[in-house]
């Protein structure tokens, strides 16, 4: 009896050894993966002054994301971080970007596992692009794998680009550019594929390439990757966005369309998703622009083989996070050369102080959201017609008008701060110009009184629909009555000098117009875009029947040197009484001057007054369907009328 016992205890300690060992077994088996991500960091490798609620604080740099990163990674080796591209272009970092390779270097010394192209990456053309690929490679630093998988090869070497598109090709080939990397964090592979959006390609002017539906060619690669690699889970480094319309929303489509993949770190929209977009199986998430915030997400792997999401956060990089010191010296060794190389040709130097700002204007991403003139729009507008009217470029004119819209504009001035020339290059920060030389160049072209007029009605009528299209404007004031028809709501435009005083715009006389090249070449394709219905052609000074056919042989150039965007603005403030930290910005610009007036009046009498062209065609066609309307209802009655009589 005793021996029985024994047995059966010890087959029941057995059984127990043996579910707890199984289920430890299976605990261990189930993998889990940590994944930070960050996309948009536009150039900012050091820390910016952020205002969120009303409170104001210094954020982000690559110092402070290093700090976080390796306290992340004493807790997880196996982290894996990414980014979403757009690394480039948004501060003095990038003028070096050909010959230094500041961004990719800097994501290489984070140990970025992968990241993809924005469309800011081609700002400098194929040339500058191949050239900062090999100054990456040249510095011998570590470098982050590129990844991108729906270039179209084909369609870029037989279109009309096709040696820029050798150039690019080489390039990439040289650097290693691929469409997916496979990457192994402890017990878990991950493939990390790359990919270009649609919006993203129409916001890169300058790119000489050909891409694929992006759902199409993600699709294709995560098959190639199921048919030749073992992978635990599929990642997505995508510059396509997520849109508030989710039918426009390229990120959220692609994850339906390729329910594949697990996670998709989602760039191009600048978007901040405190939480993440649930597609099926896949997690779509968004940390926001310039490093601001890094995002975190820990994810662990069900039974079918998917991941499910454990935690997921947004952490914003203040001062309760510590710089990295080796990440801080990098940073300086990758900006020493900015002063010599950019800035000293301009006469300026990166710390410089030009004034301080004792007004609050409207942060760059709260800039037209609403149609409504802004204090920050005008000082930029009049920064280029101060240094137009008050040098020789060649023109014997002086300019009338300048417009900036809003899209341009990628940072504000803060209250209470000292600008720096830092400062004054980053709030218009785009471009090149066919000199080479980093910033949109300013351009002259004339329009009549009449076409200024239309130019008014677009900024009416378009903005509130495409708000990085609204303008801000010196020189020019309109009067807007949001209540009338499109393309009929502006009931007034006049010319407004710097004192406020008004004058007639003449429909039949000539204007000298000034803007930075890219919004002067937005404006001369009104006309194609809009099939003729609005008619807004660039002019020389000779008259209207000599329109300009390429805006970069009308660029205005100061001593034999383009007049860069930027510059007028760090030459406006320096302008001012007093020198450095003594001048200030002039109350002028705490407020604003009536150039662009809105009358909220929805009365029967202010939406019909004045009807333009538009409104009068609108009306007419209208009228002719009310009349075919009535004769038809007229035919049709006599005709009931006649088959009646006649039963």
């Amino acid at each position: 009896m005793e021996v029985i016992k024994k047995f059966w205890k010890a087959l029941l300690y057995s059984l127990i050894g043996a579910v707890l060992l199984g289920g430890h077994a299976s605990a261990k088996e189930a993998k889990e993966a940590q994944i930070v991500f960050t996309h948009d960091l536009h150039s900012h490798l050091e820390p910016f002054y952020l205002e969120e609620d009303g409170e104001g604080k210094m954020v982000g740099g690559a110092a402070r994301l290093m700090g976080y990163l390796t306290g992340q990674r004493e807790e997880n080796k196996n982290l894996l971080y990414l980014d979403g591209g757009d690394f480039s272009m948004g501060t003095l970092y990038q003028t070096v970007y050909a010959t230094q390779a500041c961004e990719l270097r800097m994501l290489g010394y984070l140990g970025a596992d992968a990241t993809t192209f924005g469309n800011h990456e081609f700002d400098y053309r194929s040339q500058g692009l191949a050239d900062m690929l090999q100054a990456a490679k040249t510095s011998k630093d570590a470098l982050p794998p590129l990844v991108v998988c729906n270039i179209d090869w084909e369609a870029t070497l037989n279109g009309t680009q096709a040696e820029d598109g050798r150039l690019l090709q080489e390039a990439f080939e040289s650097y290693g550019v691929k469409p997916y990397i496979v990457v192994q964090k402890g017990d878990v592979r991950v493939a990390v594929i790359g990919v270009f959006g649609k919006d993203a390609l129409e916001c890169a002017p300058t790119c000489a390439l050909s891409f694929r539906d992006p759902i199409e060619a993600v699709r294709e690669t995560v098959e190639e990757i199921q048919d030749k690699e073992t992978v635990d889970m599929v990642v997505c480094v995508s510059h396509c966005g997520t849109w508030e319309d989710p039918k426009k929303s390229e990120d959220e489509l692609l994850a339906k369309e390729v329910p594949m993949l697990d996670v998709i770190i989602s760039g191009h929209t600048h978007s901040i998703l405190e939480e993440p977009i649930i597609c099926g199986d896949t997690a779509i998430v968004s940390a926001g622009e310039y490093g601001a915030r890094v995002g975190n997400l820990r994810m662990a792997q069900k039974e079918d083989g998917r991941w499910s999401l454990k935690d997921y956060q947004l952490v914003l990089l203040d001062g309760q996070y510590h710089e990295d010191k080796g990440a801080a010296d990098k940073i300086k060794e990758l900006g020493a050369t900015i002063d010599s190389d950019y800035l000293s040709q301009f006469g300026f130097s990166k710390d410089q102080v030009l004034a301080h700002n004792p007004w609050e204007f409207t942060a760059a991403s709260g800039l037209g959201e609403k149609l409504q003139e802004e204090p920050l729009g005008n000082l930029l507008a009049d920064s280029y017609l101060y240094m137009v009217n008050n040098h020789d470029t060649g023109d014997s004119n002086p300019a009338d008008i300048a417009v900036v819209p809003s899209g341009c504009i990628r940072d504000t001035f803060h209250k209470g701060k000292d600008i720096t020339v830092a400062d004054a290059f980053q709030v218009l920060s785009l471009g090149i110009g066919p000199d080479g030389v980093p910033g949109y160049p300013l351009v002259s072209a004339y329009f009549t009184g009449e076409e200024l007029k239309t130019m008014a009605e677009v900024d009416a009528s378009i903005s509130p629909l495409m708000p990085t299209a609204q303008l801000y404007v010196s020189g020019l004031s309109y009067t807007i009555n949001p209540n009338r028809m499109i393309l009929n709501k502006v009931t007034e435009v006049e010319l407004q000098d710097a004192s406020g005083r008004v004058e007639d715009l003449e429909d039949n006389k000539l204007y000298r117009l000034v803007a930075d090249l890219y919004s002067g070449q937005m404006l001369g394709a009104v006309t194609e875009q809009s099939y003729g219905i609005l008619s807004i052609v660039p002019k020389d000074a000779q008259g209207v029947e000599i329109p300009i056919e390429k805006l970069e042989d009308h660029i205005i150039s100061i001593d034999g040197k383009e007049l860069k965007a930027w510059v007028c603005v760090a030459e406006y403030l320096d302008s001012f009484e007093g020198k450095g930290d003594e001048a200030e910005i002039p109350d002028y610009y705490s407020d604003t001057q009536k150039r662009k007036i809105i009358e909220d009046d929805s009365s029967l009498g202010a939406v019909l007054r004045n009807p333009n062209r538009f409104a009068i065609a609108a009306a007419g066609i209208a009228a002719g369907i009310v009349c075919l309307l009535a004769f038809i209802l007229v035919m049709a009655v006599r005709h009931r009328k006649k088959k009646k009589n006649q039963t």
